[in-house]
């Protein structure tokens, strides 16, 4: 809670991918934070509230960018907003270690007219690898507030704030050394500024648009053009005769990098061996890295059912005598309004609920890993592999994101920016099993398969992981012809984690998927008892039973003869985790009855089991899913991602099926 106040200061905090910048965020606004979108975009918002000194402060967190030119979603949305919205100060986290490819967005932001202050963090991490950066001396050259920060152990942020609370009460003293054109473009980019006063519309400053211009910022030309076609009329020769002003510019800002550098920088004697160099010869190399790749999936997901396991029957049984005592309860009740909130409701979405911890256990250690600088390696690892299937490793981070959720990993392909590849990804990264399949392959493998449950998983993911890189492979030789494209892959150094940061980021986590659990899951569960009894007699009778028993042959294709998991995975379509839920509604048994593990295991033979397990890994993604789909690319391809991987499920189900009904 915010103490009175006497003024407002409005933060924005910058910075490039893998500075610690969500570190810094979580620790200054804790539980205050407001996650959204911003508004037209899907790039996430992060504001946040905190008090100084008597001075209410309004962080947000801008999108982690590279650059201020409109190349991607998040460069618009972060230039956008500190150009419009105007904030009192932009606070620009910087990583020490790292410093030269940092200060490239400090130079960037250098251009604009809102107050800088340097936030140089993990100091720690640049002292562990040799490199010592003196801040005195970097906010000399810079002529910026520069605040040293190790912002994992929470030192150095109330210096931040107050100096940038100090910052935004006196901008009239920010009068940084901002890096320059080298000469021969100089008196161009003169020209193009005077042919724009007077013409360009606020907010945009007259000197910054000039050189975005010469950059040939293509968002920047159409406003010119719209607003300003008189100036543009003039402009446009010079663009065209100076085409190769970009370089000029880029060269000026860093031969400034390097002057910066070389004040407050001192690196390690040459030849000098780092933390992060002795495990890169592992955890990057060609063959050994693919082996460590495999061990930490593997042990992810033996860690997850080992730890989990327990506290799933725990909460299995709770749900089962949440139903009994419903039941007794409702009594004196009309049997369908007991049977609607026992068997619909607790069973249905109360079976959902049992696997929580699964989730608990998978999103801690994906932020663990992911924190302390793994997950890059991951993506560097299989970049090889994403080259064989016309990608290249920025295609590898939104496949990556989908073991996470599929909606953000469609989302996460708009930074690729050849519109082939993103194709490509974009129907690629709905295979890719999402936290939702892996708790439901986790809740259903060890009834299946008991203690080789956990092979079994990792088999299953493996499969995924092959059928991506095939369906890669025929994709991109004959719906896109061979297209090949290149990326430069950049990894952070390794860092200790952060508890608060990992926390923070399994509490959003579950937040989220517990407001799915109580809305979404709840109406499916509920419309599926209600499908489930209606018209009746009994299920049997049921409209869900005749829609699975006409699906039978299908179903028989893999195993399957039993309708109630035909309904299961038709439910799936609306949100995976309605797969346990339509199973712990339909499986009911009321009170002293076995669990819905041990029924569902009696059900099927284990080869019928893993038909059903390869089929729901492979099935057509979530409806949300497919709406961003749509979102993104259109309908045409939204509805060719689903056909897609019905046909696919189906075919690899069935096989595996016939192979292991054989064995």
């Amino acid at each position: 809670m915010i103490e009175a106040a006497t003024r407002a200061v409005t933060i924005a905090l910058a910075g490039q991918p893998n500075v610690g910048k969500s570190t810094i965020f979580n620790r200054l606004t804790g539980l205050t934070q407001h996650v959204g979108n911003w508004p037209g975009k899907t790039v996430e918002q992060k504001t946040g509230e905190l008090s100084h000194a008597g001075t209410a402060v309004r962080l947000v967190d801008l999108p982690g960018t590279y650059g201020l030119t409109a190349n991607s979603e998040e460069e618009r949305v972060a230039r956008d907003y500190i150009l419009r919205e105007r904030p009192d100060v932009v606070v620009v986290i910087v990583n020490a270690a790292s410093l030269e490819r940092n200060l490239y967005l400090v130079a960037e932001l250098l251009a604009l007219p809102t107050p800088l202050v340097i936030g140089l963090n993990m100091m720690d991490v640049a002292a562990s690898h040799g490199v010592r950066v003196e801040p005195d001396v970097l906010q000399a050259a810079l002529r910026v507030p520069v605040v040293p920060l190790v912002a994992a152990r929470n030192q150095g942020l109330a210096e931040l704030v107050e100096t940038a609370v100090r910052a935004a009460a006196d901008p009239a003293s920010f009068a940084p050394s901002r890096p320059g054109i080298r000469p021969a473009h100089g008196p161009v980019l003169e020209a193009v500024a005077a042919h724009l006063r007077g013409s360009l519309p606020p907010p945009y400053p007259v000197d910054w648009a000039a050189l975005k211009l010469l950059e040939g910022d293509v968002e920047i030309a159409a406003l010119v053009r719209e607003q300003a076609p008189e100036a543009w009329s003039r402009i446009q020769p010079l663009l065209g005769e100076h085409e190769d002003a970009y370089l000029d510019i880029a060269g000026g800002r860093y031969e400034w990098i390097a002057r910066m550098v070389r004040a407050a920088v001192v690196r390690p004697r040459a030849g000098a061996v780092t933390v992060t160099d002795r495990i890169d010869r592992v955890a990057t190399h060609p063959l050994w890295g693919l082996g460590l790749l495999g061990v930490v999936l593997t042990a992810v997901f033996w860690l997850t059912y080992t730890l989990a396991a327990p506290l799933v029957s725990i909460l299995g049984r709770a749900v089962e005598s949440l139903g009994d005592a419903a039941h007794g309860a409702l009594a004196g009740a009309p049997a369908w309004v007991a049977g609607f909130v026992a068997d619909g409701v607790i069973g249905g979405a109360g079976m959902v609920f049992s696997f929580l911890p699964i989730l608990v256990f998978f999103f801690v250690m994906m932020a663990l890993l992911e924190d302390v600088g793994y997950l890059a390696r991951m993506a560097y690892v299989m970049d090889r592999f994403m080259h064989r299937l016309g990608l290249h490793g920025k295609s590898s981070l939104p496949l990556f994101l989908g073991f996470g959720c599929n909606i953000p990993a469609v989302l996460g392909t708009r930074i690729i920016e050849d519109r082939r590849a993103r194709l490509l990804t974009l129907l690629l990264a709905p295979l890719v099993p999402c936290t939702a399949r892996l708790a439901v392959i986790t809740f259903l493998a060890p009834a299946f398969f008991g203690p080789r449950a956990t092979w079994v998983m990792v088999g299953l993911v493996a499969l995924n992981m092959a059928v991506v890189v095939a369906l890669g492979v025929a994709l991109n030789r004959f719906a896109f012809r061979g297209a090949k494209t290149a990326f430069i892959m950049e990894m952070p150094l390794y860092h200790a984690p952060n508890a608060r940061t990992i926390a923070l980021a399994v509490w959003h986590n579950l937040a989220a998927f517990l407001r799915k659990a109580t809305t979404v899951i709840v109406v499916v569960s509920a419309g599926v008892w209600i499908l489930s009894q209606w018209p009746g007699p009994g299920m049997q009778h049921s409209v869900l039973a005749a829609v699975g028993r006409a699906l039978a042959p299908i179903g028989a294709w893999f195993g399957i003869g039993d309708w109630r998991f035909i309904a299961a995975l038709l439910t799936s379509f609306v949100a995976k985790e309605n797969t346990i839920a339509t199973l712990g509604v339909l499986f009911a048994t009321g009170a002293g009855g076995p669990g819905l593990a041990h029924q569902v295991a009696a059900a099927l033979t284990p080869a019928a089991a893993l038909g059903f397990l390869v089929v729901q890994m492979l099935f057509v993604p979530c409806v949300a899913t497919v709406a961003v789909t749509r979102q993104e690319a259109g309908w045409r391809w939204a509805l060719a991602s689903v056909g897609l991987l019905l046909v696919l499920s189906l075919s690899v189900g069935t096989l595996v099926y016939q192979v292991a009904s054989r064995v």
